[in-house]
């Protein structure tokens, strides 16, 4: 009897983990995934790394980026989100 009572304690620790843990990364994976098929050339961007610069190419999986210095090809998973968010935020 004793374990059937622990039963409800276990649910509710896998359903609080779920919607603190699980869920917000699954919303912050999709909200990536449409930043990512959001950009277009001339968008200002701030990589993972700190690269600042400004999309100058296109491809399904990267991105040619124009900085001070020259040109970088980079993978489009490499463009931070919340940094690029917080640089447009200030123009």
């Amino acid at each position: 009897m004793g374990q059937l009572g622990q039963l409800p304690f276990f649910l509710l620790i896998i359903v609080v983990m779920y919607f603190f843990m699980i869920r917000p990364q699954q919303k912050k994976i999709k909200q990536e995934k449409q930043f990512e098929a959001g950009l277009k050339v001339g968008d200002k961007i701030i990589t993972k790394s700190g690269f600042h610069g400004k999309i100058a190419e296109l491809t399904d999986t990267s991105a040619v980026i124009e900085t001070m210095s020259g040109k970088l090809k980079i993978e489009r998973s490499a463009i931070s989100l919340e940094l690029t968010a917080a640089l447009n935020k200030k123009a």
